[in-house]
């Protein structure tokens, strides 16, 4: 038997603008805009006070975890537009010193397993990535875009033609949290 309605509310703190256009959320902090379009969702959102309501009507299962998910986004918009968050990966080489450098939008790897091509990856929306030492740090107010480029960076790594256990080489995820450093 189906339930009658599914609502999941998501308070908005102090500080924090949310504006809803049908199914366009944009929300605004001290941080920036962070703007995402739930139309693909069948559901209604609504903002009562300082109060966002998802909800949807005679649901079936896949509606219903739908309302919880884009309560989960909006709850990460929120997040990042206050806090914002950050991804620390590490570059590790046995042999060959791996480069890292970073241009505009782009990420590029070189001397990867002593290869002589250049692997390059995508830095996506308004993410900013820096180069500390062996350290690679990504952050950003879209969680989305942050952890996306973290894993186009570990992505780019991939040992090809090697056993994976023991070309251990590559740059790695071993930090992330919500808040963002200097």
């Amino acid at each position: 038997m189906r339930t009658v309605e599914t609502v999941k509310s998501v308070e908005i703190p102090e500080g924090v603008e949310v504006k809803v256009e049908g199914r366009i959320v944009t929300v605004t902090g001290e941080k920036g805009t962070v703007t995402r379009d739930f139309s693909h969702a069948p559901l209604f959102i609504s903002k009562e006070g300082n109060v966002v309501k998802v909800q949807v009507g005679w649901p079936r299962k896949k509606e219903a975890s739908l309302v919880g998910t884009v309560s989960s986004h909006i709850e990460n918009m929120i997040t990042g537009v206050t806090k914002g968050f950050t991804y620390k990966l590490k570059i590790v080489f046995s042999h060959f010193p791996i480069s890292v450098k970073v241009k505009e939008k782009t990420v590029t790897i070189g001397n990867y397993v002593g290869e002589r091509s250049l692997r390059v990856t995508r830095i996506m929306g308004e993410v900013k990535v820096v180069v500390k030492g062996d350290d690679v740090i990504v952050q950003g107010i879209s969680l989305e875009d942050v952890s996306q480029t973290a894993a186009n960076i570990e992505r780019a790594t991939k040992v090809k033609r090697k056993d994976p256990r023991v070309f251990l080489d590559g740059i790695y995820v071993y930090e992330q949290h919500e808040g963002m450093e200097g």
